[in-house]
């Protein structure tokens, strides 16, 4: 009985040690399930904090400007335009000379003249390309660059274009039995009634020779602004690269965008020529400052330049004549939040200075890409065909003199007794020499260009029509050297004017380098790590030039000078919405922003359901831009004027951005 009794303690104690145990764990799960869902909340708040920093930080800087959205693309005709009639005045055929940011703008103007005296159009010849000799059987004049068959059915209701003359035309253009005149780039409308029609109607046939960029005034007047959207239709719709050009093209962007982030094109815009005409010479070194000047006398010579061969570059950067360097431009990326990281594709086939002065540049951004970078050799050899092998200019030595000569020389050296003649210099070999400008070393003249220098002209137009079509489909473009005040249009006013028509909201920048130079004088010993507020006024002016303010001052700078460098408001309809715009005139009457037509119904019904589309609603909300002060990765003072205790050699970009060197 006792026995029984200390069984049924024995049970009882381990029912409860069982059930104090359970108790345990349950409320050891419990704290722990605790412990976890407070981590996991923590780290979730974590993550979506930095996420929507990146989103915002993202939009900052890549998203479109909202005050430009309603801007839209429309060139078509707005009133009656009758078809052309094959019973015209006659034929225009044209040579073309430049490189490819004067070639566009020619063609435009060609085909508006056309239009203008009723006359059939010959395909013009590019220069550039008939001159160079051995370059691709495949390719020559017009269609080296361009699709000669999307060019004319493009246009077939606006001017009749044919490839050659008539038969009959042909032996009379080889004889010179046709009048061939040279229009200035600022030629009006009333020359061309006036001086060539009479001529046009009288042998039907006349020659144009086109060098300056351009070969019908850039303005227009009201009444002709049918012209100013012909231009438009010709440069955005009818002038498309052959197809070779085009392929390659797109697929250096699909490349850039594999990449998983924007990227933003830079074009220097360091051109002997444009840096000569404005004296720039004192920005680079050595043998560059030396071929600067040297072109400079040769514009003096022939009477483009009105100045003195030496004068002060330093005071010309200051009134914003010469181009940004690509530090200066790297500072101002930064200043405007752009991580290190960034991928930024450099354009322009001619960078003068080469790669010395990109080397700054390349140190704050290590993502620094240009055509050679995205593309293989073999596909550039593809792009350009095959072509005539040119035998290499070798070094010869003079032919030996003959006894008879030595002897003649030596009766007419004069009295005895005679000094022992100089050494013969010590011939400088191939090897030795320098790029294009070996000439440099061996002569005071530079020589006429040689036949691989003619080639190289040539390859640099497909080489700016690349680069063309990646800074056209970037997300930001800048432009180191635009407006440059020679009169003639420049590679980054180009693209600036692309833009503007095909997606006018999307980040252009248009800086004012004479504020910019201001702005980098100030912090000249701190560029660096400069003050807050230096920083504040970068991201302002830049801010500024994207949206309504740039447009007008390009308007008032870009547009005399090239149409197709701001087609607005002739070539853009806006899309009726909350803010209408003010209309800005300038002092002669002229529209400088605002007063856009109104764009046609189906456009807005088509721009209705795309805002209907929830997932296009949501898109644009997260890419709208507002103009706030941007983040800046730049290392800024506080607004303290006592520096001197300031020794310090901090880096562009904070630590954490710096790149690993596996990326």
């Amino acid at each position: 009985m006792v026995f029984k009794s200390n069984i049924k303690w024995v049970a009882l104690i381990g029912l409860i040690l069982s059930l104090f145990s359970l108790l345990l764990h349950l409320l050891l799960a419990k704290f722990s399930n605790v412990s976890l869902v407070e981590y996991s909340a923590l780290a979730g708040l974590q993550e979506g904090l930095h996420s929507k920093l990146g989103a915002q930080r993202h939009k900052k800087l890549w998203g479109v400007v909202k005050p430009l959205e309603s801007l839209q693309p429309y060139a078509n005709p707005r009133s009656s335009y009758p078809v052309p009639n094959e019973k015209n005045n006659g034929f225009i055929y044209a040579k073309i000379s430049g490189g490819f940011e004067k070639i566009r703008p020619l063609i435009c103007d060609l085909v508006a003249i056309s239009r203008l005296l009723n006359a059939t159009l010959v395909i013009p010849e590019i220069q550039q390309s008939t001159r160079s000799k051995g370059i691709s059987y495949k390719f020559r004049s017009f269609s080296y660059l361009y699709n000669e068959e999307q060019f004319i059915a493009s246009l077939k209701n606006d001017v009749i274009i044919v490839k050659s003359l008539p038969e009959k035309l042909k032996s009379g253009r080889r004889n010179n039995e046709f009048p061939t005149f040279r229009p200035k780039s600022s030629s009006s409308p009333s020359f061309y009634i006036k001086e060539i029609l009479p001529n046009l109607k009288k042998f039907k046939v006349i020659g144009l020779i086109l060098t300056d960029g351009g070969c019908l005034q850039s303005i227009l007047p009201p009444s002709m602004s049918e012209y100013q959207r012909l231009r438009c239709r010709v440069a955005f719709q009818a002038l498309h690269f052959r197809p070779e050009i085009q392929v390659l093209g797109r697929r250096m962007v699909e490349r850039l965008r594999d990449w998983g982030q924007p990227f933003l094109a830079f074009h220097p815009g360091l051109v002997r020529d444009a840096l000569a005409y404005h004296g720039c010479a004192e920005l680079f070194q050595d043998v560059h400052t030396e071929l600067i000047q040297y072109r400079r006398a040769q514009l003096i010579k022939q009477g483009i330049v009105k100045e003195e061969l030496s004068v002060d570059s330093h005071l010309h950067k200051e009134k914003g004549l010469c181009p940004l360097m690509p530090e200066e431009v790297g500072i101002l990326l930064r200043a405007m939040g752009y991580p290190p990281k960034t991928i930024i594709y450099l354009a322009g086939s001619e960078t003068f200075g080469g790669q010395r002065v990109l080397i700054p540049l390349r140190a704050m951004f290590a993502n620094l890409v240009d055509r050679t970078s995205l593309c293989s050799s073999q596909e550039l050899l593809d792009l350009v065909g095959p072509e005539t092998p040119l035998s290499l200019d070798t070094f010869k030595f003079p032919p030996a003199k003959t006894e008879e000569q030595l002897k003649e020389e030596w009766k007419k050296a004069g009295p005895r007794p005679r000094p022992l003649p100089p050494p013969p210099d010590r011939p400088i070999y191939r090897h030795e020499k320098e790029g294009w400008y070996d000439w440099i070393t061996e002569t005071e003249t530079e020589p006429d260009p040689s036949p691989m220098d003619l080639r190289m002209e040539a390859h640099r137009l497909l080489w700016d029509a690349l680069d063309y079509i990646v800074s056209v489909e970037a997300d930001a473009f800048f432009p180191g050297f635009n407006n440059d005040g020679i009169g003639w249009p420049d590679f980054s006013s180009l693209v600036m004017g692309q833009r503007l028509y095909e997606n006018p909201s999307s980040r252009t920048y248009r800086p004012d380098r004479k504020i910019l130079a201001d702005l980098f004088n100030i912090t000249r010993e701190n560029m660096y790590h400069p003050k807050h507020n230096w920083t504040l006024s970068v991201q302002e002016l830049l801010n500024k030039s994207m949206g309504e303010e740039g447009l007008i001052r390009e308007s008032l700078l870009s547009k005399p000078n090239s149409f197709l460098s701001h087609p607005l408001p002739e070539c853009s309809c806006r899309i009726p919405s909350d803010e209408i715009p003010n209309q800005v005139k300038g002092n002669d009457g002229r529209l400088l922003y605002g007063g856009e037509d109104n764009c046609p119904e189906w456009m807005q019904r088509g721009m209705e359901m795309v805002k209907v589309d929830p997932g296009a609603t949501e898109r644009s909300k997260a890419d709208e831009v507002e103009l706030p002060d941007y983040e800046t990765d730049l290392d800024e003072q506080p607004e303290n004027d006592d520096t001197s205790g300031n020794t310090n050699t901090t880096l562009p970009f904070d630590q954490d951005d710096e790149m690993d060197p596996n990326d």
